[in-house]
């Protein structure tokens, strides 16, 4: 609606200066805006304001002579009105709203979607957790929020492609071999000392238990390193395998999987660092090689290569980044925990260095989950192991509910997630109430066939959508493009969140005052199924994009 009053108001100023009641000139962008008080329509728009001086007249004047071209000069305009020093207020008709219904049941599963980003190539990288231990909620609330900005930019027309990075290079290895082969002695008797910096949580205990029963005891006398360089790859590969599976129960695939020590294996490290040097981005001191971030608004040159020859983990990242470019994706997005807010100026310029603009790489921090039942906080401990793992969170409140709530507030903002309420059957669940919703309209057009009502929308009379609960539902359903597409270039899938909760709640409402299947009124009856029909549409493209199913019955 709003595009379609866009490309009115332009044909109107074409209009006025074609006419010479307005002098020709640059147009500027023209704002359409819903007003905060419905009394001053449906719409409104400061362009009057914005071409005054321009014009050399005051802007209601603009905004009259504007007025005078757009009455009657759109099947959309019902009425327009003047506001304070020259906003212009846009009233829309009925039918035109009406006509967003024929809209969705013609888009059907497409409803919603756009091609705004033209098949531009981006990559969303997400998750990417060290293949050390299982995965948290808070690695949770990271898959969910990577996952539904991947699909809301699929929506919007890009071509997306998820990766997953393996942290697999690093000392954090060598702690995890360390800490299999010590747990692996303990369980064959050998007595040792397990160090505090070792992995502490129950999982350790799995993976020597598997490989006790695999290989008995053929790793008890080796040499510690040969130890360690075993159970850093056996345990490195077990905790990966369970860490997809945990993402596939939670609904998430990986397009790509890439290990951070294949750019060490295939050298990519060492030609990244040697191209910064050429093109003068990195240089020597004190026997260490660091990136001048500073030139690119950092607060401090970073070390690449520390003064023992160590590369650090800034060097994988920037040969990291490199790679993702050489692969020809315009747009990276990085999903990042909200610890790593210091990394942000650091990798923007990397991305400078390489010669790209800085808005080629999005980051999306995701600040902490706080975990409660029935209001009362859940301890969590990573140093001890004991901490909730994603998978004991899905397991307990389902994937659909768990998703919902990672996705209920803006990534980079505190999450309390109360694992009662995400269990609870009541309207006091968000995501019950919004899944409830479907669920009745599927349940309202079972009563209408049980009753001998079947759905004949062809010819339907939409014109009977009168009552102001009809009109509120259609304008409600009518604006869901516009919140899909913000969504996904602002990479906020909690606006989506929000708008389910909106039109479960419009829809509820509609339902306790209108009479759907009414015998004596089969037209009416028809028009509200459509309507009720657009609704179910809506509910689950919406759904769908977050990750979350539609179901049927509740």
């Amino acid at each position: 609606m709003k595009e379609q009053l866009r490309a009115c108001i332009l044909k109107g100023i074409e209009g006025c200066f074609a006419d010479g009641t307005l002098t020709s000139g640059e147009v500027p962008a023209i704002n359409v805006e819903k007003p905060a008080h419905a009394e001053h329509g449906d719409f409104a728009t400061n362009v009057a304001m914005q071409m005054a001086k321009q014009q050399k007249k005051a802007p209601r004047a603009v905004a009259e002579i504007l007025v005078a071209k757009l009455a009657g000069a759109s099947d959309l305009i019902e009425s327009l009105e003047i506001a304070g020093p020259g906003f212009i207020n846009f009233f829309i008709k009925e039918s035109a709203w009406r006509r967003t219904l024929t809209e969705i049941d013609r888009a059907g599963d497409a409803w919603g979607k756009s091609g705004i980003g033209r098949g531009k190539k981006v990559q969303v990288e997400f998750v990417s957790a060290n293949p050390t231990g299982p995965l948290h909620i808070g690695h949770g609330r990271g898959a969910a929020t990577g996952d539904a900005v991947a699909s809301l930019l699929s929506a919007a027309g890009f071509d997306v492609q998820r990766e997953y990075y393996i942290n697999d290079a690093g000392n954090q290895m060598n702690t995890l071999g360390l800490s299999g082969l010590l747990r692996y002695k303990e369980l064959l008797g050998e007595k040792v000392d397990f160090p505090e910096t070792c992995y502490q949580g129950d999982y350790m205990k799995d993976i020597a238990r598997d490989a006790v029963t695999k290989y008995g005891d053929r790793f008890l006398k080796v040499p510690q390193e040969e130890g360690v360089a075993f159970f850093s790859k056996m345990g490195g590969d077990l905790i990966l395998a369970g860490i997809d599976q945990d993402l596939q129960d939670f609904g998430i695939r990986f397009d790509n999987w890439f290990s951070e020590q294949s750019l060490f294996d295939e050298g990519k490290v060492k030609s990244a660092i040697e191209e910064m040097q050429t093109k003068g981005h990195i240089y020597e001191q004190d026997g260490a090689l660091w990136f001048n971030t500073t030139a690119f608004g950092d607060d401090k040159d970073r070390v690449v290569v520390r003064s023992n020859g160590v590369t650090t983990y800034f060097a994988s990242d920037i040969a990291y980044h490199r790679d993702k470019f050489a692969r020809g994706f315009d747009w990276v997005i990085d999903v990042w925990g909200a610890d790593h807010h210091g990394y942000v100026p650091r990798l923007k310029s990397v991305v400078q260095g390489l010669g790209r603009d800085a808005a080629d790489l999005g980051i999306i921090l995701v600040q902490l989950v706080s975990l409660l039942r029935d209001g009362v906080p859940v301890a969590m401990s990573t140093r001890s192991g004991e901490f909730v793992t994603l998978k004991e969170v899905v397991d307990e409140v389902g994937r659909d509910a768990a998703r919902f709530f990672f996705l209920m507030r803006r990534s980079d903002s505190q999450l309390d997630f109360d694992l009662e309420l995400a269990k609870r059957q009541s309207n006091d669940n968000p995501v019950y109430y919004v899944q409830y919703a479907h669920a009745r309209i599927k349940s309202i057009f079972d009563t209408a066939r049980e009753r001998g009502v079947a759905p004949k929308f062809d010819g339907v009379k939409l014109e009977l959508l009168q009552t102001s609960e009809d009109l509120s539902l259609i304008k409600k359903l009518s604006v869901y493009p516009e919140i899909l597409e913000g969504a996904a270039v602002n990479f906020e899938p909690h606006r989506i969140t929000y708008y389910l909760q909106e039109l479960a709640g419009e829809f509820h409402s509609f339902y306790n005052k209108s009479r759907v299947i009414t015998p004596e009124e089969p037209e009416l009856t028809q028009a509200r199924l459509f309507l009720l029909h657009c609704v179910a549409i809506t509910l689950k493209n919406a759904l769908t994009v977050l990750g979350i199913s539609a179901p049927e019955r509740m």
